[in-house]
């Protein structure tokens, strides 16, 4: 699977994306329905968990703070009160899943920014690159 993360393009992947070395985010599709399916871990400043997404559905919500909307073809991850996108993953093509928005801390507390022209880790910013991950995860760091 082909991820895009911001203008960034990851071939050749597992669906997974490590940011600091610390798997975060699993993409694949389902086997039958070929629906998008997503789990990512949350966390806030200090690397306290704060939400956790499993096969695209909150498996814990600390105090009911976060929403999940999903499709066959997008999942995204919203902050209830602000209604701030925190994760925006969705199909764009056949073997290509583009992570396209989002904005939320790693487990080391630093804050990952994801556009749709680049994505930033503190001072680290990439944008306009093809990695082949030669079936490995995708490296954020």
């Amino acid at each position: 699977m082909d991820i895009e993360v911001g203008s960034n393009l990851y071939r050749n992947t597992d669906g997974t994306i490590e940011i600091e070395g610390v798997p975060q985010i699993q993409v694949a599709r389902h086997p039958s329905t070929g629906a998008l399916v997503v789990s990512f871990a949350l966390f806030d400043s200090i690397g306290r968990m704060l939400a956790k997404m499993v096969d695209s559905t909150l498996m814990f919500n600390d105090r009911r703070a976060y929403e999940v909307s999903k499709t066959a073809v997008s999942v995204a991850v919203k902050e209830v009160t602000s209604n701030k996108v925190l994760l925006k993953i969705e199909v764009k093509s056949s073997g290509v899943v583009s992570f396209s928005q989002g904005e939320f801390h790693t487990i080391k507390g630093h804050m990952l920014e994801v556009s749709a022209k680049e994505w930033k880790l503190d001072k680290l910013v990439k944008s306009g690159q093809t990695v082949d991950a030669k079936g490995g995860a995708v490296s954020i760091s």
